[in-house]
């Protein structure tokens, strides 16, 4: 299998984009219109793609300047464990290695995929939410 990355976003849409979330779960595929103008208006997109299929992606917010956070980082569950998740991070840290701070929100399963990559918990802050109910 030949995965294909991309930063370019003109493959996307609302549909392949609804099911790569609904593959894993995610409640923002039910808001497939707002989904896919979210990942439009980030500051960076990649993606993975075996044949046309979109298996994977990562994206992040940025300042521009300082700091880049990174909001969505998934892959389609028949294809993880193949470093593809690995692969599109690798790429946007290097897309973002002179940014004082990189940052992004690891729930417990994705701790040590993160970790390997070099991110480490910070001791003295907790992530918070506010969300529109």
């Amino acid at each position: 299998m030949a995965i294909q990355y991309t930063f370019t976003t003109h493959q996307l849409n609302p549909e392949n984009v609804q099911k790569l979330f609904q593959s894993v779960g995610w409640e923002s595929a039910n808001y497939p219109e707002k989904l896919h103008q979210a990942l439009l208006n980030s500051h960076s997109v990649i993606s993975a793609w075996d044949k046309g299929r979109l298996v994977g992606l990562a994206n992040a917010l940025s300042d521009g300047a300082l700091t880049a956070y990174f909001h969505y980082v998934l892959i389609d569950p028949a294809y993880q464990g193949q470093g593809i998740g690995s692969r599109l991070m690798e790429q946007l840290l290097a897309k973002y290695e002179n940014y004082f701070t990189k940052v992004l929100i690891a729930y417990p399963d994705s701790v040590d995929f993160y970790k390997a990559l070099g991110f480490e918990a910070e001791s003295d802050s907790d992530a918070m939410y506010l969300y529109k109910r």
